[in-house]
């Protein structure tokens, strides 16, 4: 929804929380998180209320950069390379993920769901926060595609007890499908993807992960997206997400 009309529709004056949504800034709980950490200023004076109401007159920073509604809502997807993090900065100086997208979109993007510094594949960024929370809630119950291929040999029956779930470190993981591809090969298709999940759980197995790379969100593939490459999702695939996430 353009900015004109999403004001128009919310009578002017909407929740601030609203609005950084709307502004690209992160999910709307995510942005509730960022109100209450004091990182928002409303013309010049920090707000960490819930019920702050705000319109498009108002003068509205995060973190002292200003930020603005946008007019077009922003899906995209990119294949992300090994080295690159999943967060809007990063305090040791590595590079962020996001900033593979700026010559390309204007927009302010930012990732739905991580992958971890060392992992590669699909990741979804976009600047509707409506959309990220959606597919981000636990209950959406999204499936998660990836090839992992291992430094040793993986047992027989390691498919069926990750499929039952195992515990480390008193985390239970417990993926939705687990095939032996090689010898050294594995597809994984997780549904919550805890913290370096398959990682710690390989590791549990005395199994080094070489490489790691989602390959499926959902009804999105990798197809042929190279490293480093981006594009736009699709209407349909667009539709199909949400309406994989609204059958739980």
């Amino acid at each position: 929804m353009p900015a004109s009309d999403f004001l128009k529709h919310e009578n002017k004056e909407v929740r601030l929380q609203v609005y950084l949504a709307h502004s690209g800034v992160a999910s709307r709980r995510a942005c509730e998180q960022i109100i209450l950490d004091g990182r928002v200023s409303v013309n010049g004076q920090v707000v960490t209320s819930m019920g702050t109401k705000v319109s498009e007159k108002d003068e509205i920073t995060v973190d002292g950069k200003k930020i603005f509604l946008e007019e077009k809502k922003r899906y995209v997807l990119l294949n992300k390379p090994a080295g690159f993090v999943c967060s809007s900065s990063d305090e040791k100086g590595r590079s962020v993920a996001a900033d593979l997208l700026k010559e390309k979109y204007r927009e302010r993007l930012y990732n739905v769901g991580r992958l971890d510094m060392y992992s590669k594949g699909l990741i979804i960024f976009t600047n509707d926060g409506d959309f990220a929370a959606k597919l981000s809630h636990p209950s959406s119950q999204l499936e998660k595609e990836y090839i992992v291929e291992t430094s040793q040999n993986i047992p027989e029956d390691f498919p069926e007890k990750f499929q039952k779930g195992i515990r480390v470190d008193d985390v239970f993981y417990k993926c939705k499908k687990c095939t032996i591809l090689k010898q050294r090969k594995l597809s994984i298709v997780l549904i919550e993807g805890k913290n370096r999940e398959i990682r710690n759980v390989l590791e549990a197995q005395n199994i080094g992960t070489k490489s790691l790379v989602r390959v499926r969100i959902g009804c999105v593939n990798i197809d042929d997206l190279k490293p480093g490459e981006s594009r736009d999702l699709t209407d349909f695939e667009i539709k199909g997400l949400l309406n994989l996430t609204s059958r739980h």
